[in-house]
């Protein structure tokens, strides 16, 4: 992995990174040369016992510009400079415009609960500089390059001391509100670990404490045992519609021997890794023949500094359609109770996702 650092003019970080070696001669460029006044808190919610954010700047964000003003794409024309410069690279990450958390963030409100600054960050993933691929369409040493990309980014925000854990995470498809097309993700890194990644490793940590042995590493060998929901499995990596899945089309992808973070991985898993997540995502656009959209989230261990072999890398996809033309809408129980109700079964939606014939030497077109 090549990687090269730049600062763009309105002072904001800019990471490019590249199977080749990237030329020293690029400049940063930006849509603005104001530096970011974004000045993000956190409220103290008593009920749940959970943080919420406060970011009202993020109204002014970027909403779906047209082709010819998509700032994700390489810069054109120097009068109208993008996110982006001109270069040959394969993946940017740069500091959010919009961020919901922010390193510099002071001074927060007083209010009738408790509040903070909100001292985390926010990092976009540009996975490529064509505006009309998908993960899909990624050749396998690119996606290669982009889990590598992701423990980079883990380490790197890790080292600061006020984050204590690290979120990559895809939204796809308007229907789970994306705001942009262009192929790209995100990264959280939160001062605090999360209500739901902290639930999950209190259950890995509780397992781990009984069994001496991961939580998820059981429930992969129980998937392979059952043999009824697995999408795709070589010897280091597996995709498989999990037995609890909460909505119809719900993917899981993990490396099959536990590993903590992104980090961790050696060359084969990430490459197993890479292959399931070109296999998971051809079949979704294959299914119905059209782009396919879910959100995508990488759960992985805090970055404490402290050892988790509790703690499972993986990735899980929340697709938002129950059938071809009907969306699954979180109401009354999912929102209110926090018990999903899913209205197909695992074993019959792993059917329709195994039939879907790809290969992952040869992108369909979408």
């Amino acid at each position: 992995m090549y990687s090269h650092k730049l600062l763009k003019p309105d002072g904001r970080k800019l990471k490019l990174y590249s199977r080749y070696p990237i030329t020293s001669q690029l400049e940063a460029t930006s849509p603005s040369n104001e530096p970011v006044q974004a000045n993000p808190h956190l409220r103290w919610h008593p009920l749940r016992g959970e943080w919420v954010a406060y970011a009202s700047h993020r109204q002014g964000r970027t909403f779906m510009p047209p082709p010819e003003y998509n700032p994700l794409a390489p810069t054109t024309n120097p009068e109208f400079p993008t996110e982006l410069p001109q270069g040959k690279y394969d993946v940017a990450v740069f500091d959010n415009r919009f961020p919901s958390m922010t390193p510099t963030a002071n001074n927060p409100p007083d209010t009738i609960v408790e509040t903070l600054p909100a001292n985390g960050a926010c990092e976009v993933v540009v996975f490529t500089q064509d505006a009309r691929a998908s993960l899909s369409s990624l050749e396998l040493d690119h996606l290669d390059l982009l889990l590598e990309v992701w423990g980079d980014r883990t380490r790197e925000l890790g080292l600061n001391p006020q984050i204590q854990y690290v979120l990559p995470f895809e939204n796809k498809g308007v229907e789970v509100g994306v705001t942009l097309h262009h192929p790209h993700g995100q990264i959280y890194a939160y001062p605090f670990i999360p209500p739901v990644p902290a639930r999950m490793l209190s259950m890995q940590q509780e397992y781990y404490e009984k069994h001496r042995r991961g939580l998820l590493q059981d429930l992969i060998q129980k998937e392979i045992a059952d043999n009824r929901r697995i999408i795709y499995q070589d010897e280091y990596a597996i995709a498989f519609v999990p037995v609890c899945a909460r909505y119809p089309y719900e993917v899981w992808i993990a490396p099959k021997e536990p590993v903590s973070t992104f980090m961790d991985l050696t060359p084969e898993q990430r490459w197993g890794l890479a292959k399931a997540l070109k296999t998971v995502t051809l079949k979704y656009d294959g299914l119905w023949n059209r782009p396919f959209p879910y959100l995508m989230a990488w759960f992985q261990a805090p970055t404490d500094g402290l050892a988790h072999p509790e703690a499972h890398l993986h990735a899980e996809f929340f697709p938002p359609y129950r059938t071809s033309e009907r969306l699954k809408y979180l109401a009354g129980t999912e929102l209110a109770a926090g018990m999903f109700a899913n209205d197909a079964l695992p074993e019959e939606k792993a059917k329709e996702l195994q039939a879907v014939v790809v290969n992952i030497e040869e992108p369909i077109s979408v």
